[in-house]
């Protein structure tokens, strides 16, 4: 190593320390690079960025368990889920009625999913269907024009809904409906879960358990409409 190296590096070194006392704050701003120095055995001023050192290890270690303790929770919630869908599927395999699938959709959302409102929305006649709060039957699409275009998309929504729609579907009650997640079931009709709590169903959330709901219940009545 040449002498010319040698104070390049002391030089170079003089300017760091210069500027660190020009920006005491620099270290703050770069805490992976405060967490990698060395710091000498010596007590004095340089133990206050150990300290620090140690602490911002500790702010990490904080935030990595609190994230992991998150991600434990929606793990949990979704195994919660899959098993509640999973009931659903065996209860609608075990129907073989066009009545016994449409009252066993509506038991099962309401009990095992918590739900407070729960509208079944068909296209057609089916006679064997009982007269329900919780039923509709339509001729078709055309009956619904004020959700023509959520019944174009063929994706699931959740969120609010307008006055107009919530009197639509739940009637007296529609008052108490702060939010819903709809799901259209094929060419059948349309499946609306209504909740008291407005922040049950918000838009943006996931979709796969609609979904899963969703082609289960779907299947499920074109299944009991082969057996009738």
């Amino acid at each position: 190593m040449t002498a010319t190296t040698l104070l390049d590096d002391a030089t170079q070194a003089r300017v760091v320390a210069a500027y660190l006392k020009r920006h005491p704050e620099f270290l703050s701003e770069y805490p992976d690079l405060a967490a990698k120095l060395t710091m000498p055995r010596e007590q004095g001023a340089v133990s206050s960025l150990a300290v620090y050192q140690l602490q911002s290890l500790r702010d990490k270690n904080a935030e990595l368990e609190r994230r992991l303790a998150e991600l434990i929770g929606i793990a949990a919630e979704n195994e919660q889920l899959m098993e509640r869908v999973h009931a659903l599927t065996v209860a609608l395999l075990r129907a073989n009625t066009m009545e016994v699938t449409a009252r066993s959709v509506v038991a099962k959302l309401s009990a095992d999913f918590h739900t407070e409102q729960v509208r079944l929305v068909l296209f057609g006649d089916e006679p064997q269907l009982p007269r329900a709060e919780w039923l509709q039957q339509v001729p078709g699409p055309e009956a619904l024009p004020e959700f023509a275009e959520f019944l174009d998309q063929n994706e699931p929504v959740s969120g609010r809904l307008s006055a107009e729609k919530l009197e639509r579907l739940f009637g007296a009650t529609a008052t108490q409906i702060r939010s819903v997640a709809m799901m259209q079931l094929g060419d059948s009709g349309m499946l609306v879960i209504g909740s008291h709590d407005p922040d049950r169903f918000q838009p943006g959330m996931g979709t796969l358990f609609l979904k899963m709901i969703s082609a289960t219940v779907t299947a499920a009545l074109a299944r009991s409409r082969d057996i009738s």
